[in-house]
């Protein structure tokens, strides 16, 4: 990087951990503020519009999926002059520290928040607990939430078995309970793939009048990557802002897995493991029939072939 002062348009990738974190701080310093918060946790804010995304985002997680190496939600200051608050974690933390919680008692003591026409917190697994958890801070708000867990209290949730390092952390004093929180949201929407198991428990327990559930059946376990590598992440944080985000729009939104291949071949696998043959041809007459897929017509080759072997056998 040269010493030209950095900005929102400035790619930080690659950049070593202490560089990042200098370009971040003065990013925010010359567009908001940059605030640590104990050992594991800082805050990066950027001003620009009346519309603010609250986003809780991992340094782990800004490295993989950013183009430009900076918070995520910072793409919505540059391409629709949002403001953006980004409370960012090194590691899954579930943002469950004393100095986050003094951080946000005294964003709603000083009346931080009353200062937006909207207000819309967002994050994906441990981040999404937090956005729905922190929202109470800002009643009226609205949240999107991808795969969140609603605690990891052991006496709740001791059926979920991956995060049991998290065990002896307490979920159960401030903004602890993610969906208890948000009965102060206008709106809030719970993203998750019904046939990841552990992830659709979790979001049973977000059942409230103002939650929307949006399914994303056959996508996995990393939402908000295929999102991003469907390109819908961006159309989604809008719709979510402006109580846009229906059933029907989001179906329309998520027309996009019909292009995307990790969506197709999850849909393919399940197909064949559940030995629906027929539905499995067509999925893959119809993919080969669009794009250059070779496990898809490798699969109806395989099964062309079959009757073949079967005859000679016989024979």
């Amino acid at each position: 990087m040269t010493n030209e002062t950095p900005t929102l348009q400035t790619s930080l990738v690659e950049l070593p951990r202490r560089d990042w974190l200098g370009a971040i701080e003065s990013i925010c310093e010359n567009e908001g503020f940059y605030e640590p918060l104990g050992r594991r946790h800082f805050a990066a804010y950027v001003e620009k519009g009346d519309t603010l995304v609250v986003s809780f985002e991992t340094i782990q997680g800004i490295h993989a999926l950013s183009d430009y190496g900076q918070p995520l939600a910072w793409d919505m200051a540059r391409k629709h002059n949002w403001s953006s608050l980004s409370i960012i974690s090194h590691g899954d933390t579930w943002f469950r520290d004393n100095k986050v919680y003094g951080f946000f008692d005294r964003l709603i003591d000083e009346g931080v928040f009353d200062e937006f026409e909207t207000i819309l917190f967002y994050g994906a697994g441990p981040c999404g607990y937090a956005a729905a958890a922190f929202s109470v801070a800002a009643p009226g708000a609205r949240v999107l939430a991808i795969q969140p867990q609603a605690t990891l209290d052991p006496r709740v949730t001791e059926w979920d078995n991956r995060f049991t390092e998290m065990r002896i952390t307490d979920f159960t004093s401030r903004y602890g309970y993610a969906p208890d929180m948000l009965d102060a949201a206008e709106q809030a929407y719970v993203m998750y793939d019904p046939r990841e198991q552990l992830d659709a428990v979790h979001a049973a327990l977000f059942t409230r009048p103002n939650v929307r559930k949006l399914r994303m059946p056959f996508m996995g376990g990393a939402l908000q990557t295929d999102l991003l590598e469907m390109e819908q992440w961006e159309a989604l944080l809008c719709a979510a802002a402006d109580d846009r985000l229906t059933v029907r729009r989001f179906a329309k939104m998520y027309r996009a897995r019909r292009d995307y291949r990790p969506y197709l071949r999850n849909l393919m696998k399940h197909l064949e493991a559940e030995e629906r043959i027929p539905m499995l041809l067509a999925l893959c007459r119809n993919v080969t029939s669009r794009m250059n897929a070779r496990k898809f017509a490798n699969k109806l080759r395989e099964y062309d072939e079959e009757p073949e072997q079967k005859a000679a056998e016989q024979g």
